[in-house]
């Protein structure tokens, strides 16, 4: 890789990346868990797959994604005439380290009795290996329309499958990966801030661990969590997510009072995602200037991810039934 040409001292990053949107008709999108600077300036701003949709929708060249790489993959798998870019290409994910392709390959050959259902938050490597992937927002209707005796692997998230699991009463087979944000939750820490905040629900992420989920009032989505702050009849929301979903709560509810649920050390650093906390303005900009780092997935491999997807989203949207599972995961 070439060494990159420096930003000149004194440049204006907000005007120039509005100049480099423009020029290179580029669409910004921002994770909910992306800094409120970036967020503030994206086209787009949601959870990972509606962001990729929406750009796929647009008649952008350039989608520019500020969040973590398998988002910035799954947006090329969905448009592939676009130039995609990252700002940072070490922007990872904990669940989709935890899940390395040739490893899933061989648990997968170890069940063949099994389909698999895998969470969004892995790599496209993983995505093609699969026969459905889910979102946390539409995991709960695909896991609905699949007979029970049909035997599932789930992964890479043991907490949000465990979670599936117990509200099924399903007994998917879960591979082990965590995400490191919603582990590090602490149950007594959110003990403390419920006496201290009484009758103040809680909004939790699905993969939050069973001791913080049993204390949830509400568990979805971040989009999911965005919807419940605003039509809750209370003013205080204690949040089990990564907290940088409370700029955009913020912003909707400014009469309303949010709380991030604390770590184990009693505050929220410890669940602030170290992955997005890699995309800055600086980097965003030179993204956008010299479009690199750019996502590039081969053709094939592409090709076999999207089918994943593709099922997800006829499922998701009720166009295919429990007598049509069979058919759609085999790829018949």
């Amino acid at each position: 890789m070439t060494a990159q040409t420096p930003i000149p001292p004194g440049t204006d990053l907000l005007a120039e990346i509005d100049r480099l949107r423009k020029e290179r008709n580029a669409v910004i999108l921002a994770h909910y868990y992306q800094k409120p600077e970036i967020q503030d300036l994206a086209d787009f701003v949601g959870d990972s797959l509606e962001l990729s949709r929406k750009a796929a929708a647009t008649d952008a060249d350039v989608i520019a994604f500020c969040g973590v790489k398998f988002m910035a993959d799954t947006a090329k798998i969905l448009s592939p005439e676009k130039i995609v870019v990252l700002p940072d290409l070490n922007a990872g994910c904990s669940l989709e380290d935890a899940c390395p392709p040739d490893k899933f390959r061989a648990f997968r050959e170890a069940h063949p009795d099994h389909i698999a259902l895998t969470y969004i938050n892995c790599s496209t490597e993983v995505k093609a290996l699969s026969d459905v992937i889910v979102t946390s927002s539409s995991a709960e209707t695909i896991l609905a329309k699949i007979p029970p005796e049909q035997k599932i692997i789930f992964g890479p998230d043991r907490h949000l499958g465990g979670y599936l699991n117990r509200k099924f009463g399903r007994d998917m087979l879960l591979w082990p990966g965590v995400c490191i944000v919603h582990e590090a939750f602490s149950e007594t820490e959110l003990m403390k801030l419920k006496a201290q905040n009484p009758g103040a629900p809680v909004a939790a992420h699905p993969e939050c661990p069973p001791s913080i989920i049993d204390h949830a009032d509400f568990v979805g989505s971040t989009s999911g969590i965005l919807n419940y702050a605003k039509e809750m009849d209370g003013d205080t929301l204690i949040v089990a997510t990564e907290p940088h979903i409370i700029h955009q709560m913020e912003k909707a509810l400014p009469g309303k009072t949010f709380i991030g649920a604390p770590g184990a050390d009693g505050n929220c650093n410890c669940n602030i995602c170290p992955y997005m906390a890699l995309n800055t303005l600086e980097k965003l900009y030179i993204a956008l200037r010299d479009l690199e780092p750019r996502i590039e997935i081969e053709e094939s491999l592409r090709l076999k991810a999207k089918q994943s997807l593709d099922a997800m989203l006829e499922m998701a949207s009720g166009t295919v039934g429990k007598g049509d599972l069979g058919a759609k995961v085999s790829g018949d």
